[in-house]
């Protein structure tokens, strides 16, 4: 089995690291190289390098790994503003890197350009960016609530023993959020409690089940009534559409402090 290791960037950021069995590694969002060089001189061996979007904390590094492996192919969204990509996929596509193959999903809602990234192996690992976060999603930047709510859809349907490894560290903040909108799920308060006894040992919550996801997290939970209901009482009204409970978490969430 390939071997997963998350990296620690930015301020809260992983860069994703999945080595093959043939011995070179795929390098998910390097938004700094840092943490890639240091692996290096550990033996770590860049084989190619996966971008889900053009964010800075997302892709800020591949220029300087380039320099170091000016051949490592970068597959990216089909975004211009991610300048260094030498191959830029379309949805559904799958790609090859380091043995392993991945399709590529397109999930704009974050971005208009966003893409996931899920390896084509029972188990095989989702690379979700900032679109599916644990217990929580992306903010809206450049896409609609109806792009975002079919992007998460999207990422669910994936078999529930699918690793969701995501782009952030934000998963302790999100339970904060999702344990204010549907207090009675048992499974989300099992969850918080790992994540808060992770997190004291300075360890990740990640990855985590897409199984675990669908049973405790608010925005792939839309449907629920307890979900529904929390998010009519926030609007003050009864949310006409799914969509609309959607955007209304979405905005619940955008200025929500625990």
């Amino acid at each position: 089995m390939p071997a997963l290791t998350a990296l620690t960037a930015c301020s809260d950021n992983y860069i994703w690291v999945l080595e093959g069995e043939e011995g070179g590694a795929v390098i998910v969002d390097p938004g700094e190289a840092a943490p890639v060089l240091a692996a290096a001189q550990q033996g770590l061996r860049p084989a190619a390098i996966l971008v889900t979007h053009h964010h800075d904390d997302h892709c800020g590094g591949v220029g300087a790994l380039l320099a170091q492996w000016p051949d490592l192919p970068v597959i990216a969204a089909d975004d211009e503003r991610i300048t260094t990509a030498t191959h830029r996929v379309g949805n559904g596509e799958i790609v090859t890197a380091a043995g392993m193959a991945f399709r590529a999903i397109f999930v704009p809602g974050h971005t208009r350009s966003h893409v996931a990234f899920h390896r084509q192996e029972t188990g095989g690992e989702l690379f979700s960016g900032d679109t599916l976060f644990s217990l929580g999603c992306g903010r809206l930047f450049e896409g609609t609530p109806a792009q975002m709510l079919a992007s998460l859809e999207a990422l669910a349907a994936l078999p529930d023993d699918t690793p969701v490894c995501c782009g952030h560290e934000y998963t302790q903040s999100n339970a904060a959020f999702a344990l204010a909108v549907e207090p009675g799920n048992a499974a989300l308060h099992a969850r918080a409690r790992e994540v808060d006894a992770l997190r004291a040992q300075g360890r990740p919550t990640l990855p985590v089940t897409l199984a675990t996801e669908r049973a405790t997290n608010p925005f792939l939970r839309v449907d629920v009534p307890e979900v529904r209901h929390a998010v009519d009482a926030w609007l003050g009204q009864a949310a006409d559409s799914r969509v609309e409970t959607f955007a209304g978490l979405r905005r619940w969430k955008d200025g929500f402090r625990a």
